[in-house]
């Protein structure tokens, strides 16, 4: 069976969708089966979005993406560091 993936909005719609469903006393396994999704997906999405809101979820997203432009960042100069390195190599005199 092919793997769904869902969007992290969805994710956010069927956890609170799974906790309406144990709010009104049914148990974890049989209100997961009600959206589709195993309770061990249900476990992962609770310890990764559990709490969050629409506009955490965007703020989330702004971190990660700032993250990873500042990572990139770091790569370039640390390219441009070890370039010069080589190059004062090459310039020393060989005594």
């Amino acid at each position: 069976m092919a793997r769904k993936r869902y969007s992290d909005e969805d994710i956010l719609k069927l956890l609170r969708e799974i906790e309406l469903h144990l709010a009104s006393g049914s148990d974890v396994v049989t209100a997961c089966r009600a959206v589709g999704v195993s309770d061990a997906t249900y476990y992962n999405w609770r310890k990764r979005f559990g709490g969050m809101g629409k506009s955490q979820l965007s703020q989330l997203r702004a971190l990660e993406r700032e993250n990873s432009r500042l990572k990139k960042i770091v790569a370039e100069l640390e390219l441009d560091k070890l370039i010069l390195k080589e190059s004062l190599d090459f310039l020393k005199p060989k005594a």
